[in-house]
């Protein structure tokens, strides 16, 4: 048994609607067929069409929680921002501090 810690990843997903949600995960395809199927967000329960539209590997589970709270306060139009720029983990830093 490895006792290597799994990498964290920020994700955001967009829904049919346009809405932006924000999380963390160590496996991304698995977080979405989870969303997609009803488990978790209770915000993105029934939106079938969901769509990844940022990731990046954050690394460590503390790191990646606090990066994603950041996030969560971010505007509408500063994460559309942050989408549409696509940051890698050294950009997305910047940004939020």
């Amino acid at each position: 048994m490895s006792n290597k810690s799994p990498k964290w990843f920020l994700y955001i997903i967009r829904t049919a609607n346009q809405s932006l949600y924000t999380g963390i995960t160590t496996d991304v395809a698995r977080r979405l067929q989870q969303h997609q199927n009803g488990k978790g967000a209770k915000c993105l329960k029934g939106h079938k069409d969901l769509t990844i539209v940022y990731q990046v590997l954050i690394g460590d589970k503390s790191l990646a929680l606090k990066i994603e709270y950041q996030i969560k306060q971010f505007s509408k139009p500063k994460k559309e921002a942050l989408v549409k720029s696509c940051p890698d983990f050294d950009e997305l830093l910047k940004l939020i501090n």
